[in-house]
């Protein structure tokens, strides 16, 4: 197949979850409204469901990712629940083996581990988190070694290792290379592992990464060929002025972020216009210039110019929507898309 020709329906579709804490809710209904999404979509047929590690932030409840993830995968069948991801510097490599390997134990064949480098937090939740301060990432490379040791197979007749991920070792758990720039996709072509890369935040680097990963890869036991994902935001409604209202919550969102007035997901306004300022509006738009909002016909020839544009392997859609039914809808319209 050329590359012109590779459409929606070639590639798979997935979730990236944060299970968002809306104004006037609480992390209990973020899980239930998670759960319920992952069912919802797993019938829809999406093929992976991730959570994302954040701490210290009022919108998001999956700061104990692996726990999360345990819960999602317990109440689903079939589809691949991972972490989108787990953010490696803030852990020792030896706990990430053992949770993940619990998990894989419990769900075989349906555990993903993404990895990230950043930490997903401010230099005070650092602290709290018991990192290294004067720890800038760079030591990345050797915590994912570590780690990729205590999870890989060990023969019998081997040497027995002073300390050992039991369960963990041996165990089928994929590894993916998370990333926001060329860092770990570089990394991840080098090692031959799958790539994710955070389009839906950081499309400025989304070509570069894709190329870097793609033209660094080497073939390795996991995989021959290069194969990466692209994390989309997408806001879904049955019409563009629709989708544009419920995409306020998702500007409202990255606007008290930048303002550093962090609040739970804000429901949706008539005329964000009012609430930010020029310099805002341009920074946040070429943030989310990524981004596909709209009606289905406009989803659709959005993901597909994202696809024509990056020839990645897999879509992770992301939807920040304050109304859980609507978030669902959205989902359902982009199943909807791919199958059309």
């Amino acid at each position: 197949m050329s590359e012109s020709t590779k459409l929606l329906r070639d590639i798979k579709r997935s979730v990236l979850d944060l299970s968002p804490i809306v104004q006037g809710g609480t992390a209990a209904d973020s899980y239930r409204n998670s759960l319920d999404l992952a069912q919802h979509v797993e019938n829809w047929g999406f093929h992976r469901y991730w959570l994302a590690e954040h701490h210290s932030m009022p919108s998001v409840a999956s700061s104990a990712t692996s726990v999360l993830i345990g819960h999602i995968a317990g109440g689903t069948k079939t589809m691949r629940v991972g972490s989108g991801g787990i953010m490696l510097p803030n852990h020792a490599p030896l706990v990430i083996a053992e949770q993940f390997g619990t998990l894989a134990s419990l769900y075989p064949g349906r555990i993903d581990l993404g990895l990230g480098r950043a930490p997903g937090s401010d230099q005070r939740t650092m602290r709290a988190l018991r990192r290294d301060l004067r720890s800038t990432g760079d030591d990345f490379p050797e915590l994912l070694e570590e780690l990729r040791d205590y999870l890989r197979p060990r023969s019998e007749d081997e040497p027995a290792k002073g300390v050992r991920a039991i369960p963990g070792e041996g165990l089928d758990i994929p590894i993916w290379l998370l990333g926001s720039s060329d860092f770990s996709a570089r990394l991840a072509g080098q090692l031959g592992l799958p790539f994710a890369f955070a389009g839906h935040f950081s499309p400025n680097y989304m070509q570069t990464a894709m190329h870097t990963y793609r033209n660094s890869f080497r073939p390795s036991e996991v995989l021959n060929e290069p194969y990466a994902m692209l994390g989309v935001n997408v806001v879904a409604a049955d019409t563009d002025e629709r989708a544009n209202y419920l995409a306020s919550s998702l500007y409202l969102t990255f606007l008290n972020l930048i303002r550093g007035d962090l609040k739970p997901i804000q429901p949706p306004v008539d005329n964000i216009e009012e609430l930010w300022t020029d310099f805002e509006k341009l920074t946040l738009n070429a943030q989310l210039r990524s981004s596909v909002i709209g009606s289905p016909e406009t989803v659709k020839k959005g993901l597909q110019s994202l696809l024509d544009a990056t020839q990645a392997d897999e879509f992770m859609i992301t939807s920040n929507i304050y109304d859980h039914a609507e978030r669902l809808r959205s989902y359902e319209i982009v199943a909807d898309v791919w199958n059309s």
